[in-house]
């Protein structure tokens, strides 16, 4: 039953300086949640470039924050060359703080990055914290290889300010899967307010959408595309090697594939009648459910609706900077749930040709048996009623009353 909560205000904060998954998931969580409560509103702060490029529900809005990069070697710098890195730093915090100061949430819900980029959030942290609001932070399943996760936060001294300053610490992923946190020397309290949540189950979008690629397609897609073009490289030379390939694919190369990039593969391309590619597409859920089989390179949303959807998938993880999809990919490889291939595998076009064919025969994840639940979105939801529901419940009535 869908209950109405006056006024209560769940603000998230998405750092988003390398692709888009940030952003996408506290999309899907806000999205979840102004569907169970009416009267919640979601604000999220990101740094996206391209947060406005997707469509948002009544009550859920964004505030968008100067746009940081991440490159290749881990690195940031401002999207504006024009601006010292520091400078949109600073504004980044203080914009930050002031939404905060401004919106006032019952809740505090940040993605991945305890303390935002480079500390960012730590002043908002500090004065919610003195305004009583339930603060959150929100893990992938699969953060990065262990002795890279722990030094990178043991120089920020992250697991003690988790402790200091969040209530709770979700886990976007089941218990029997993957522990972000396996290898590192976590301290006891973080431990007691962990919660492994599940995985955030995806469904199509709402209102009339019909998939404008009807025919059957295997869906070729790289996230944001910022670190995609090995990947739509390896299947392009596998088309090519193997003319028997005839399998239609559309090929998604995200909106952050530099131009120069977009071109050479549209020119590559032209010899092959099956091969589709387009640039973005803000519905990736659609494009998902209405394809044979997935490749992709194992980030966390599109595993998410690679289960959802219960798609046939053959994985191709990045393995620099972070591991993280490594080790998603090896894991649910592992379990029977799709096929990986590694980036060197992927290279040869006759191992790659070879693969794609089998994933047109491979079964989907749930023939394995192994029950992989997608309740994260339920269980968020119950949480987030029990922390906003009061004892007696006076302004909380049924939204059909």
């Amino acid at each position: 039953m869908t209950v109405r909560l006056n006024d209560a205000r769940i603000l998230m904060y998405s750092h988003d300086s390398f692709g888009l998954g940030h952003l996408r998931r506290c999309r899907t969580i806000a999205h979840a949640l102004v569907e169970d409560y009416r009267g919640l509103n979601v604000l999220i702060i990101s740094g996206a470039t391209i947060a406005g490029a997707f469509d948002y529900r009544a009550r859920v809005d964004f505030v968008k924050i100067p746009s940081v990069i991440k490159l290749r070697n881990g690195e940031y710098t401002s999207l504006d060359q024009h601006i010292d890195l520091q400078e949109t730093l600073k504004m980044r915090r203080s914009i930050i703080y002031h939404t905060a100061e401004s919106f006032q949430p019952d809740i505090f819900i940040v993605d991945k990055e305890p303390m935002g980029l480079r500390g960012e959030v730590e002043e908002t942290l500090t004065y919610l914290k003195s305004r009583s609001t339930k603060l959150v932070i929100g893990l992938r399943d699969v953060m990065d290889a262990p002795q890279l996760l722990e030094a990178e936060w043991k120089r920020n001294d992250v697991l003690n300010k988790i402790e200091r300053f969040y209530d709770h610490v979700w886990v976007y992923g089941p218990p029997d899967f993957h522990d972000p946190l396996s290898g590192l020397d976590v301290p006891p309290g973080v431990r007691e307010k962990t919660e492994f949540v599940g995985f955030l189950q995806r469904s199509k979008t709402r209102g009339d959408n019909p998939n404008r690629h009807e025919e059957d397609y295997i869906l070729v897609t790289t996230g944001g595309g910022g670190d995609g073009s090995e990947l739509i490289d390896d299947v392009i030379r596998a088309y090519k090697f193997d003319r028997s390939l005839t399998q239609k694919a559309l090929v998604v190369l995200g909106p952050y594939m530099p131009t120069e990039q977009r071109q050479k593969f549209a020119a590559n391309v032209a010899d092959i009648p099956q091969m589709e590619i387009i640039d973005f597409d803000n519905r990736m859920e659609d494009l998902v459910a209405g394809a044979q089989g997935v490749v992709s390179m194992g980030g966390y949303n599109t595993v998410c609706e690679i289960l959802s959807f219960d798609k046939p998938a053959l994985v191709v993880p990045r393995i620099v900077p972070r591991e993280e999809q490594l080790i998603r990919a090896s894991r649910a490889s592992e379990l029977g749930l799709f096929d990986m291939l590694s980036p060197e595998e992927a290279e040869n076009p006759e191992l790659m040709a070879k693969a794609l064919k089998a994933l047109l025969k491979r079964p989907p994840p749930s023939a394995n048996g192994r029950n992989m639940k997608l309740d994260g979105l339920e269980n968020i939801s119950r949480r987030v009623a029990e922390w906003l529901q009061p004892d007696d419940t006076p302004n909380v009535i049924s939204a059909t009353a």
